[in-house]
């Protein structure tokens, strides 16, 4: 560990990459540091502890609502923006195309259609946040003018970061959105600790050893399914051309124990906190009945039983949609084939296919399992443990874990290329 920090040292174009990192992660810890004129801070303070879905949304957003900075929203329109273009590629033949066959040119325009959908979905998302904001006392009454400039305040906020998380991308090391939602989530760590700190009391030693030993666990868990994965052993027959023979290698072809990451825990969090969003949006409605309506969407879901046990299947269940939509075990077996290649004790072709379904369905049982258990490992530690202090969840810790591995491996692979020149 410490040769390989000496090296990143010395390697010039590896150090500015990583200062600049750090220059735009400081950039954007400011401007995350700006509220909003107006703010009432406890009722702020009030709104984010008991609203599941606007906590799970500071952590997307990168750490940015909890002072209700000019750039509230974060990253998570772009993140929504990405979500809808992948789905629609699976949907149209014609972006699907753009993905797969156009090579990098085709990835541009993708991600340009994705900068220019976060626009309206920016604006969208800043009206129902400030309506809700608004009516929940966190901000003042505005004006049509004073709500149109916040609209218009807040989305620019989002664009803002959206340009800083692909400078990072281009010029620095590893993915400037993740990065920016790793540093979100990092900066909450002096406020936890300190409340740990402050709250502590000498009777509550071995639940804070408890805790430091399942996190500990818990970390190893994450770096280990991760990092998770089964080879398919794959051989290559041999190609007599002449005098010269190729071929008949032996490799294998790795099939990823996760291949979903976090998306299925987005798309879980969009669903099941929907309607709490709804009864909230409803609840400055001066109706009985949809005031009425409002309050049982509220208590219904702010249950933790039924919370808990909804998020775990969906996020069950969305993980293997989002592997067999993103997994296409017949393209690989066709593949495969095409390249003069067999899985040992296997015919090419179909009966591959079905092999390599059989074996993607028994290791993403592992993976969905773990990501439900990550998911609702905020509601078992409540209920396990009488310490609050700490609310970085399994979601945040899984998020954090994995920007820290990829971005490793990114550094590694540069100093490995800088060894070898």
């Amino acid at each position: 560990m410490y040769q390989r920090l000496l090296q990143i040292l010395k390697i010039s174009d590896l150090r500015k990459k990583i200062l600049f990192v750090l220059l735009m992660l400081a950039i954007f810890r400011v401007a995350a540091a700006i509220p909003v004129p107006g703010v009432d801070k406890e009722a702020l303070r009030s709104f984010l502890s008991g609203n599941q879905f606007f906590g799970l949304l500071n952590i997307f957003s990168g750490g940015v609502l909890d002072n209700l900075s000019i750039a509230m929203l974060g990253v998570g329109p772009y993140i929504t923006a990405s979500i809808i273009m992948q789905l629609l590629g699976m949907i149209f033949p014609r972006l699907k195309e753009m993905q797969q066959e156009e090579g990098e040119a085709g990835r541009q325009k993708i991600n340009q259609y994705s900068r220019l959908l976060t626009l309206p979905l920016g604006l969208l998302q800043a009206y129902g946040l400030l309506v809700i904001l608004v009516r929940q006392g966190v901000l003042p009454s505005l004006g049509l003018f004073g709500f149109v400039t916040s609209m218009i305040v807040v989305t620019a906020g989002t664009v803002f970061l959206m340009w800083l998380g692909e400078l990072i991308s281009e010029k620095g090391i590893g993915n400037g959105i993740s990065l920016m939602i790793f540093a979100g989530i990092v900066s909450r760590l002096p406020v936890d600790f300190g409340q740990a700190f402050f709250s502590f009391t000498p009777d509550q030693l071995p639940i804070y050893l408890v805790f430091g030993a399942i996190a500990l666990v818990v970390i190893a868990g994450v770096v280990y399914i991760t990092e998770a994965q089964r080879n398919i052993p794959v051989s290559y027959a041999k190609k007599i051309r002449g005098n010269r023979v190729y071929g008949g290698v032996s490799t294998h072809l790795p099939l990823r124990v996760n291949q979903a990451g976090v998306i299925p825990i987005i798309f879980a969090v969009s669903i099941i906190l929907f309607p709490g969003l709804i009864g909230s949006f409803l609840a400055g409605v001066p109706n009985d009945t949809v005031r009425a309506f409002s309050t049982f969407l509220i208590t219904f879901f702010n249950n933790q039983w039924i919370y808990g046990i909804v998020y775990f299947v969906m996020v069950f269940v969305f993980t293997y949609f989002y592997t067999a939509v993103t997994f296409d075990p017949k393209a690989i077996a066709d593949n495969v084939q095409k390249q003069g290649g067999f899985v040992l004790g296997i015919r090419p072709g179909r009966q591959t296919a079905e092999y390599l379904y059989r074996i993607i369905n028994r290791i993403t049982l592992v993976g969905a399992t773990f990501l439900g258990v990550m998911a609702i490992l905020p509601l078992i530690a409540q209920a396990t443990f009488a310490i609050q202090a700490f609310t970085i969840g399994g979601t945040a810790l899984l998020i954090a874990v994995s920007v820290v591995l990829e971005t490793l491996k990114q550094i590694q692979s540069q100093i490995v290329t800088y060894e070898y020149e």
